[in-house]
């Protein structure tokens, strides 16, 4: 109607172009404004286990991608639109456009079609995310579920420092005064020493059995922990057969180990590895004889299937470090004190290292999943919400278009159930068209997610179900807030407007 009246169409261009520029800015600042929160949020956030996580910022080159994003989103959806202002059969032909846009008409075909264009790729993308969003919690739930093979509630761990001046005989007296302390507790249950807990640090020595020696050119390893007696008991590890460390293990006594189930099933196949000679650490370490076979347990992640491993006694052997680990029902923050006492009773110079409970090592161990879980959840409930939205926005304002239309059937006769179930028919095509285009490429993209997924394959018919039920319910509950509106409009007041 402007450009009937005379307006030249580079100013209404103009016009478009700042209208799109402001909105952008607008939504841009608030997104900026979110993101340095969440990002300075999640920056010093220690217990997520991801490399360089306290440097990451909004800086420069983020501020210029979002600058970058804004400008493109005002061109698109600035520019394009106006476009028909100059060119097309708009620009051709002004009667057209304006019978297509006129007061009392309903809505023009064209523009419709575009909206719900727009609506159908809201609804998609968001059931590619949603659908992501699903496998990856299933994963994240069947990867707690993984039997770890220790126990981490109502335990805690701390580091510890001793003199022991690389002496076994003088090591395994001051432990156990430390540990004689510690299990003096009230409360405590027990206690070990380790010089590496599960999920953390790992190293491994050459190992193989006495009576299967490896083949040449090969090399047997074995992840090895030293520890004290005690430890398996602290730990809530299950010994299978055999028996745990005692003191009387020392020096002068012949050299045991303790083997995990994968050890025993790699090195010993379809044998009983009880009582079995072995060769420890290439051969520098001597022969040492199995005593006990233990569960497996989790040692570089949840995910990791167990590899060999081997238990040897902090008497007979030299560790690389302490970790003192208590078991009891008391809280960490309650026995800190207590412990703290019974180490510097030995050691007048421990330092005050913090009681952790063993809880903290699984989420240290899950939280590069669980961030990734968060993050994809995030995108896919924002991507749930501007589909609601879209939805929401492009029925309203068909209903608002066809207000006339719609008094002048309800004045003829048509009840207000049937326009709320014509204008819900409408939702429920563009949700379904929507889906199914969604449901496709989801397909596509779990198969490009596959290797992040644990015990959930890449086409979980429950999660699939799931997340387009969840998906439908809120694109009908979207439309159903404007059905509801057209059907309560009033014939009369709708014509005389």
């Amino acid at each position: 109607m402007r450009v009937a009246l005379g307006a030249r169409r580079g100013r209404l261009l103009r016009q478009l172009l700042t209208e799109s520029l402001m909105l952008a800015m607008a939504g841009a600042t608030l997104g900026l404004a979110f993101a340095y929160a969440i990002t300075n949020y999640v920056a010093h956030q220690d217990q997520l286990a991801l490399p360089l996580l306290n440097e990451v910022r909004v800086d420069g080159a983020a501020l210029g991608w979002t600058l970058m994003i804004t400008l493109l989103t005002t061109l698109l959806f600035g520019l394009v639109p106006g476009m028909k202002l100059i060119v097309g059969k708009a620009a051709a032909n002004l009667q057209d456009a304006l019978k297509d846009s006129g007061h009392g008409m309903s809505v023009g075909g064209r523009s419709d079609r575009m909206r719900s264009a727009m609506v159908v790729a809201e609804i998609a993308l968001s059931c590619v995310l949603l659908i992501g969003a699903g496998l990856l919690l299933r994963s994240f739930v069947n990867a707690m579920r993984v039997d770890m093979g220790f126990d981490a509630s109502h335990a805690a761990a701390m580091k510890i420092d001793y003199d022991q001046g690389g002496d076994g005989v003088k090591r395994a007296i001051v432990l156990q005064e430390i540990l004689r302390g510690v299990l003096a507790i009230p409360g405590v249950k027990q206690a070990g020493v380790a010089d590496m807990l599960p999920l953390g640090r790992n190293r491994s020595w050459q190992f193989w059995a006495v009576e299967h020696p490896p083949q040449k050119g090969n090399i047997d390893v074995a992840m090895v922990r030293i520890v004290t007696p005690g430890y398996l008991a602290a730990m809530g590890m299950r010994l299978r057969t055999g028996r745990d460390f005692s003191w009387e293990d020392g020096q002068k006594a012949p050299k045991v180990v303790i083997v995990n189930q994968a050890a025993a099933r790699h090195f010993w196949p379809g044998e009983d590895a009880m009582g079995k000679e072995t060769v420890l650490n290439g051969g520098d370490d001597g022969h040492a004889r199995v005593i006990g076979v233990l569960a497996d347990v989790r040692q570089t992640g949840l995910e990791d299937a167990a590899a060999p491993e081997i238990y040897v006694p902090v008497m007979q052997h030299q560790p690389e470090g302490a970790e003192l680990v208590v078991r009891s029902d008391l809280p960490a923050g309650t026995l800190a004190g207590s412990v703290q006492a019974a180490l510097r009773a030995v050691n007048p110079e421990e330092p005050a290292y913090a009681l952790e409970p063993l809880d903290g090592i699984v989420d240290h161990a899950v939280s590069p999943r669980r961030f990734l879980l968060v993050l994809v959840m995030s995108f896919a409930g924002l991507g749930l919400v501007l589909a609601s939205l879209g939805i929401y926005g492009v029925i309203s304002y068909s209903v608002a278009q066809r207000t006339q239309e719609i008094g002048i059937r309800m004045a003829l006769g048509a009840s207000a159930s049937q326009v709320q179930r014509g204008v819900m028919a409408k939702t429920l095509r563009l949700a379904v068209v929507g889906i199914a285009a969604g449901t496709v490429a989801s397909f596509l993209m779990a198969r490009g997610i596959a290797a992040l997924l644990y015990g959930t394959a890449p086409t979980d018919g429950a999660t699939y179900a799931a997340m387009v039920v969840l998906l439908g319910a809120v694109a009908m509950l979207a439309g159903y807030i404007p059905a509801r509106r057209a059907s309560r409009i009033d014939p009369m007041r709708a014509l005389r407007g």
